[in-house]
């Protein structure tokens, strides 16, 4: 982790309410609930300065507390973002702030350090995210969100259609990106965004990022190095429990060695 004052938050929202898994954050993976992996995944980003968990849920405070990160209760948000927003909007010592999706417990460090690295290195962008290779087994899932860019790395557009159009097919496959859902933003770049009400797009294709596209904030996407599983399903659930306890067998075999 970076030394001294905090320059970077990454803030994980974790709310109780799920519409399909209620309480996730508390969900036992390989003995600890899936909130303590998350924060320990984030704690091992060299980039990042401390860990906040933004919760509606005396629980997951503790135990996010108990796993190394500040918690932070906030009200009902109606956003994950929102929620960000604050639990770190009064706070003056960040730069960059990442938001950490609360259930991605497999989350690698090295995508944090990445988005965190592309935005010192192109400080005109109030925002970035990361983006992997679409599989094409995935390219017709609505629940999959696809992204295109421009020449310079910035978002053209975000859908859940398959963009570009493949019309092309051999062309289209190079250019086909599934989006990740984690955020890097300035101060004024998060600010603004929860200051802007949801837009005609954004509103149309269920994707908030599209709000800060329609009202002229460039979107840095950047490649990610590791491949990373949200958990959004019961199935998604059992199979980062199966991945996390058979990472944790071979550690432990490791050590005994």
């Amino acid at each position: 982790m970076g030394q001294g004052i905090s320059s970077v938050l990454a803030v994980i929202p974790a709310r109780w309410g799920s519409t399909r898994l209620p309480g996730k954050a508390l969900a036992a993976i390989a003995g600890q609930p899936m909130i303590a992996h998350v924060v320990r995944r984030a704690l091992t980003a060299r980039t990042v300065d401390a860990v906040v968990v933004a919760t509606d849920d005396e629980r997951i405070a503790r135990a996010a507390t108990e796993a190394g990160a500040q918690a932070v209760i906030t009200g009902p948000q109606p956003s994950g973002t929102d929620r960000v927003a604050a639990a770190i909007l009064d706070r003056r010592d960040w730069e960059i702030v990442v938001n950490v999706q609360g259930d991605e417990p497999m989350l690698p460090g090295e995508n944090i350090d990445t988005l965190v690295d592309g935005m010192r290195r192109d400080p005109a962008v109030p925002i970035a995210t990361l983006c992997r290779p679409l599989p094409a087994a995935q390219v017709d899932d609505p629940n999959v969100v696809k992204v295109i860019r421009d020449v310079r790395g910035r978002a053209l557009y975000f859908s859940r259609a398959v963009i570009p159009y493949p019309r092309s097919r051999e062309t289209a496959e190079r250019l086909w990106r599934l989006h990740l859902g984690i955020y890097g933003y300035r101060r004024g770049g998060l600010e603004r965004f929860v200051s802007l009400g949801p837009s005609p797009l954004e509103v149309a294709e269920a994707l908030e990022q599209l709000r800060a596209l329609e009202n002229g904030m460039p979107i840095l996407v950047l490649d990610a190095p590791r491949e990373s599983w949200g958990v959004d399903t019961p199935e998604d659930l059992e199979r980062v429990r199966t991945l996390l306890e058979k990472q944790e067998s071979t550690l432990k075999g490791n050590v005994g060695t």
